[in-house]
């Protein structure tokens, strides 16, 4: 049995298998996910898992280049903004477009990570960077 980092064996796969510029999306509870894009739902019940741990997680094994966000976050849950700052430290650029935008950009996503998050607008999509 694995011991530490993410346990689920279908996201452990898809980071491992992932190369850049690959996009990975965490969504909360109620994005959309396109026909034909990859689903890991992780969802359990309201809140669990949360966006943001989840997106600590998977950004303590993805190499991230950049990252988009709904603009709409800033407004509605500026919370959620100001801790999604903290946890990415500076690390790599995140862009802010429209919520319509962004769902677009799903659609060419490798895979969407469905949470539990019942804040509105806390979505993210990852853009894959390389270790060299």
């Amino acid at each position: 049995m694995k011991k530490i980092g993410i346990l689920h064996n279908e996201l452990a796969q898809e980071i491992a298998k992932s190369g850049h510029l690959d996009k990975f999306v965490i969504g909360d509870a109620g994005l959309p996910v396109p026909e034909g894009v990859k689903c890991i739902d992780l969802a359990l019940v309201e809140g669990q898992p949360s966006f943001l741990v989840t997106l600590k997680a998977i950004l303590r094994e993805l190499k991230v280049e950049s990252a988009i966000i709904d603009t709409e976050m800033e407004e509605v849950s500026p919370h959620i903004k100001t801790e999604l700052q903290s946890a990415i430290n500076n690390e790599f650029p995140i862009e802010d477009i429209p919520h319509a935008q962004l769902q677009e950009l799903v659609k060419e996503a490798k895979v969407v990570i469905r949470t539990g998050e019942f804040t509105p607008y806390c979505n993210i999509i990852l853009i894959a960077g390389v270790l060299f």
